[in-house]
């Protein structure tokens, strides 16, 4: 009977991997320790193993996972992912979400605004927390030109009341776009976290 426990709970875990990769696309290593506590490196890499029949995965410092046709299959994701330059774009994100301890409402690539003023954003991820919306932005390769015009945007959604009275939150990849970003967002209330900050 222990075996077949262990065996159960062993299962379980798959699957749960597999659903959190469905959910946010890829995730590296630690991400996947922090999120299914899979206490230190080597038990994590014993475990990742276990579900390699199901995954993909590259190297980018660590080694970042995504379901693969066969894990798209058992828990019934249609999208499919590769390895691409912009999987660090997504895991960016999901330090976003594992930070905030993983909201239930999180949803990924939302469009926000005011239609009748035609003032559309499309956000990296939005959720609630103490019935406050929370919208995540990701600065990863694009120009402050783009930055400066969605938060100009950003500014009339908060300024409408549309979404009550929203926070932001960014993750960007140097101390310059950091200081930049709050500069921008002057008059919202916003937070900018480094990558760094999560590693």
């Amino acid at each position: 009977m222990p075996n077949l426990k262990a065996k159960i709970e062993s299962e379980q875990r798959v699957e749960e991997i597999l659903e959190s990769l469905k959910k946010l696309d890829y995730l590296s290593r630690s991400q996947l320790q922090q999120l299914h506590d899979l206490g230190q490196k080597r038990n994590a890499n014993r475990v990742l193993q276990q579900c390699s029949e199901f995954l993909s995965s590259f190297r980018d410092m660590e080694n970042v996972y995504y379901l693969n046709k066969e894990g798209r299959e058992r828990v019934g994701s249609t999208k499919i992912r590769k390895k691409t330059p912009q999987a660090k774009h997504f895991i960016m994100r999901n330090y976003i979400y594992i930070a905030f301890e993983c909201p239930d409402d999180w949803k990924n690539e939302v469009k926000l605004g005011i239609k009748e003023k035609k003032i559309i954003n499309k956000c990296d991820a939005t959720f609630t927390r103490d019935k406050r919306r929370y919208i995540v932005e990701v600065d990863n390769t694009q120009t402050m030109a783009e930055n400066k015009k969605k938060i100009e945007k950003y500014k009339a959604i908060a300024e409408s009341g549309v979404y009550g009275s929203p926070a932001f939150i960014w993750i960007t990849t140097t101390t310059y776009r950091q200081k930049r970003l709050m500069e921008l967002s002057e008059d919202l209330d916003c937070q900018v976290f480094l990558l760094s900050d999560f590693y």
